[in-house]
C-alpha cells in the first residue's frame, strides 16, 4: 500500500506507546463516524470532544514536550509528529489545526532560555492544555517589523502588554500563548507568554466560520513579569522565523492526508457507478484523471516522508532541511490542490454533496498553500537554494531513514534560518537520479540538464533577478528537479515499483514543459531564453502496459478504505 490507510496502517519503526496513540487517534474518528463528523463540520461545532481526547490520551504532551521537561514518554520526535500530521489531516483539518497551532505556540518556548516557562508549558500540556502562536495582526499580517503589540517596561521586572492579535488559532482556550511584540513600542522585539484564561485577556471574535477557532484577541494592560519573557531582540526575531521554518512542514502532511481520503471516495464512487452500460472507471478520460491523481498523490507522500529524514538529522552543519520545509509547504500543498482538481472531475457533482468527506476536502485543501506564508513567499525562499543545489558538487553525508525514537533538539537551537541559504551544500543533484532507467525519468533528466545549461548560458540578468514574476517562473522549473530528487530517494528506501516511478515522472515531464512555456511568455524573457524554454517542451513516454498496471493498482488501493458511517 502506497497511501495511508487507517484500516491497515504501517507503524514500522515506531515504539509501542507511539503506535498505541496512533491507533487511539484513528479509533476516536472512526468511532464518531463520517455522519457525525460532517454534521459538526456544517454546524461549525468547536471540537471539544477532541480537546478532551488530547487530555485523556496525553498525545499532545507526549509528542510536543522535549524529554528533559516532560514525563515518561515525552519527546519531540519529528518522525512520529510527521505521521500524526497525516493522520489528523486525513480525518479533519479542523482537528489537525489545534495540533498544528500548538506546535507553533510551543516553538518559541522551547527555543527560549527561560526554564521556568518551559516547565509551565510542559505542565500545561500534561494537563490537557493547548498552545497558541500570537504573531499575526489584522493590519500587518505576519510582518514582524510592523507589529503594534507593545510590552511596556514598568521597572523592577514588571511589564504591561497592550495590543491586539488577529488570526490566532486556539486563541479561545490556549493555556499558554507565545506573543510577539516590541518593548515599549520601540525597535526591540520580544516574545512573552500569556494565557487565554487571564482576566486581562479579551477574546474578541472567531474571525472564520469554522470548527476551528481563529481568534482576534486583545491584551488590555495584561501584567507580565520577567519570568514570562521568552526572548528579546534578535533572539525573538529568530524564534519567530525559526518556529515557522520547521512547523510549516506539517502543512504538506495535512494536504496529503486530505487528498488521500478524497481519493478513496472518488475511486469508490467511479468504480461502483455505470453510465451508458459502462463502469465509469473504464472510460479512458476517467482512467487518465485517476492515474495522474494517484501518481501525484504517491509523489506527495514520498517527498514528505523523505523530507522528514532531513529534519531528523538537521544540524548546524547540515541545513538542507531549510530547502525541504518550504518546498513541503509550497509544492506539496499545491499538488494537493491539483489532486483534488483531477479527481473532482471524476466524482463530479457528487463532490458537492453534504454527506461526503469530499465536500469539505474541496474547501480545506485550498487553505494550506495560503497558511504559514503564501506559496509565493515560500518560493522566494526556495529560489535562494537554486545555485548551490544545481551547481554544487561538495561531498555531503547520506541521510538515513528512520522512525526509531529520537529527539530533534537542534530545531530549538537553529539560530538564524534566513542567513547563508545560498551556500548550503547539497552535493551533485544527479546522484539522486542515478540507477533509475524508467523512460520518463531519463526524459526528465534531459530536461533538467537543458535547464541547467540555460542558467549557464542565458541565466536571469540583474534586472530579471529583481523581477519577482519572472523569478517565480524560473523557481517552478528548479523546484521540479528538487522535488524529483527526494521522490527518488524515498522510492529507493521503500522499493517503489518501477511503474509508479515512471508514472510519476510522466507528469513531471509534462509539468516541466508547462512551466517552461509560462516562462517563455514572460515580458522580460529574452529570445535566447525563449529558445531554451522551447527545448524543454517534451512529450512524456506513454506505455499502455504500464498504464494498465497503474489502473489495477489504484483500483485495488482506492477501494480498500471507507470511513465508518
Amino acid at each position: 500500500m502506497l497511501l495511508f490507510n487507517p484500516k491497515s496502517p504501517s507503524w514500522k519503526g515506531f515504539d509501542e506507546d507511539t503506535q498505541s496513540i496512533f491507533n487511539k487517534t484513528i479509533q476516536f474518528f472512526e468511532s464518531k463516524g463520517r455522519s457525525q463528523m460532517k454534521a459538526e463540520d456544517h454546524a461549525a461545532t468547536w471540537p471539544q470532544d477532541f480537546i478532551d481526547f488530547i487530555g485523556e490520551s496525553k498525545f499532545l504532551s507526549k509528542f510536543l514536550t522535549p524529554t528533559q521537561y516532560g514525563n515518561d514518554g515525552c519527546r519531540y520526535d519529528i518522525a512520529r509528529n510527521t505521521q500524526m500530521s497525516e493522520i489528523l489531516g486525513f480525518y479533519s483539518l479542523s482537528h489537525w489545526y489545534p495540533w498544528q497551532v500548538s506546535i507553533l505556540g510551543t516553538g518559541p518556548i522551547w527555543m527560549s532560555k527561560n526554564d521556568k516557562v518551559k516547565k509551565r508549558a510542559a505542565d500545561a500540556l500534561a494537563s490537557g492544555g493547548v498552545s497558541a502562536f500570537g504573531l499575526s495582526e489584522k493590519e500587518h499580517g505576519a510582518d514582524l517589523i510592523s507589529t503594534d503589540m507593545k510590552l511596556m517596561d514598568n521597572g523592577n521586572g514588571k511589564y504591561t502588554a497592550k495590543g491586539k492579535k488577529f488570526y490566532i488559532g486556539n486563541g479561545n482556550i490556549a493555556s499558554i500563548l507565545s506573543v510577539f511584540g516590541k518593548v515599549n513600542g520601540g525597535r526591540e522585539f520580544v516574545f512573552f507568554t500569556a494565557s487565554a484564561k487571564h482576566p486581562k485577556f479579551k477574546l474578541l471574535q472567531n474571525v472564520v466560520f469554522s470548527q476551528k477557532y481563529v481568534a482576534e484577541f486583545e491584551l488590555d494592560d495584561y501584567p507580565i513579569e520577567n519570568d514570562d519573557i521568552l526572548c528579546r531582540g534578535r533572539d525573538a526575531w529568530d524564534a519567530a522565523l525559526g518556529t515557522v521554518a520547521f512547523a510549516k512542514f506539517n502543512l504538506g502532511l495535512a494536504s496529503t492526508g486530505i487528498a488521500t481520503h478524497a481519493f478513496y471516495e472518488a475511486v469508490q464512487h467511479a468504480s461502483n457507478r455505470k453510465l451508458y452500460g459502462n463502469v465509469v472507471t473504464d472510460f479512458p478520460h476517467i482512467r487518465q484523471l485517476l492515474s495522474e491523481g494517484y501518481a501525484r498523490l504517491c509523489a506527495m507522500r514520498l517527498f514528505c516522508y523523505r523530507a522528514k529524514d532531513y529534519l531528523l538529522t538537521a544540524s548546524a552543519t547540515d541545513r538542507r532541511y531549510l530547502l525541504w520545509t518550504p518546498m513541503t509547504k509550497m509544492k506539496v500543498t499545491l499538488q494537493g490542490e491539483e489532486v483534488i482538481n483531477l479527481i473532482w472531475d471524476v466524482i463530479a457533482a457528487r463532490g458537492f454533496e453534504k454527506d461526503l468527506y469530499f465536500e469539505s476536502a474541496t474547501r480545506d485543501i485550498r487553505m494550506l498553500p495560503k497558511l504559514e506564508g503564501t506559496a509565493h513567499v515560500n518560493m522566494v525562499l526556495v529560489i535562494k537554494f537554486m545555485e548551490s543545489f544545481l551547481f554544487g558538487n561538495e561531498k555531503v553525508q547520506n541521510v538515513p531513514s528512520s522512525n526509531n525514537p529520537s529527539q530533534q533538539d537542534f530545531l530549538f537551537n537553529q539560530g538564524s534560518t534566513t542567513k547563508g541559504l545560498e551556500t548550503v551544500p547539497f552535493g551533485d543533484w544527479r546522484r539522486a537520479y542515478e540507477g533509475f532507467n524508467e523512460p520518463n525519468v531519463k526524459l526528465f533528466i534531459e530536461q533538467s540538464e537543458t535547464f541547467v545549461q540555460m542558467l549557464k548560458d542565458a541565466g536571469p540578468s540583474p534586472d530579471q533577478s529583481k523581477d519577482l514574476d519572472f523569478m517565480l517562473a524560473v523557481g517552478e522549473l528548479f523546484t521540479l528537479i528538487a522535488y524529483g530528487s527526494l521522490i527518488l530517494e524515498q522510492s529507493k528506501i521503500d522499493s517503489i515499483p518501477s511503474e509508479i516511478i515512471d508514472q510519476i515522472f510522466e507528469f513531471q515531464v509534462k509539468d516541466f514543459g508547462k512551466h517552461a512555456l509560462t516562462l517563455s511568455q514572460k515580458n522580460s524573457t529574452t529570445e535566447n531564453q525563449v529558445q531554451y524554454c522551447h527545448k524543454l517542451l517534451k512529450k512524456p513516454k506513454i506505455d499502455s502496459v504500464r498504464s494498465e498496471k497503474i489502473h489495477q493498482m489504484f483500483m485495488k488501493e482506492g477501494n480498500s478504505y471507507q470511513m465508518n458511517n
